[in-house]
C-alpha cells in the first residue's frame, strides 16, 4: 500500500477497521464518471458511492450516494433537519475536508461534518468510497462507514 496513504487510510489502520484499497485510472473529466469508476474496479456501480460536499440552510453536510443516482436536495435537507439544500461552493469543500474535487472521501475529513448516507447501503454487504485521493477507492462495509463518520440513513437519491 506504499504510496496510498490517506487521511482516510490512516483513520481506517488506526481504527483496525477492516477495508481495502483499490487504484483506478479514470480521467476525473469523464462523462458518467461514476460508471467508469466501478467499470474500471470491475463491480456492480450500484456499490460505488459519492460523496457531496453540501450547504444546508449554512452549514455543510456530507452527503453520500450511489454513482447511479443524483442527489435528492430536498430529501437531503429533510434529512439535516433544515430545509434549503445546495451544493457547496467547490473551493470550501476543498479547504474543509482536506480532499481535493473528485477524491473527497467521507472518512479523515479535515473538520468531521454531518453525514448523511443514502439507504440503499442497508442492502449491500460493503460499499466502494473514495480513498481521498483521485483514483483510489476504499472497499468498507456500510455499517463501519456510518460508526466511523456518526451518518445518518435516509432515502437521499434518485434513480
Amino acid at each position: 500500500m506504499a504510496g496510498q496513504g490517506t487521511p482516510a487510510t490512516a483513520l481506517l489502520a488506526r481504527q483496525r477497521v477492516q477495508h481495502s484499497v483499490h487504484p483506478y485510472d479514470v480521467p476525473v473529466d469523464t462523462a458518467h464518471y461514476g460508471a467508469e469508476v466501478a467499470a474500471a474496479l470491475g463491480v456492480p456501480a450500484g456499490e460505488v458511492f459519492k460523496s457531496l460536499v453540501v450547504e444546508v440552510d449554512g452549514r455543510l453536510v456530507v452527503a453520500v450516494v450511489p454513482v447511479t443516482g443524483e442527489l435528492d436536495l430536498k430529501a437531503l435537507a429533510a434529512a439535516a433537519g433544515g430545509k434549503r439544500a445546495a451544493l457547496a461552493d467547490r473551493a470550501l469543500a476543498e479547504r474543509t475536508t482536506g480532499y481535493v474535487r473528485g477524491g473527497i472521501s467521507p472518512l479523515g475529513q479535515r473538520r468531521r461534518l454531518p453525514t448523511v448516507v443514502d439507504s440503499s447501503v442497508e442492502t449491500l454487504a460493503a460499499m466502494y468510497v473514495s480513498a481521498g485521493r483521485r483514483g483510489l477507492q476504499l472497499r468498507i462495509a456500510p455499517a463501519d462507514l456510518i460508526r466511523l463518520t456518526g451518518a445518518t440513513t435516509a432515502a437521499i437519491a434518485t434513480g
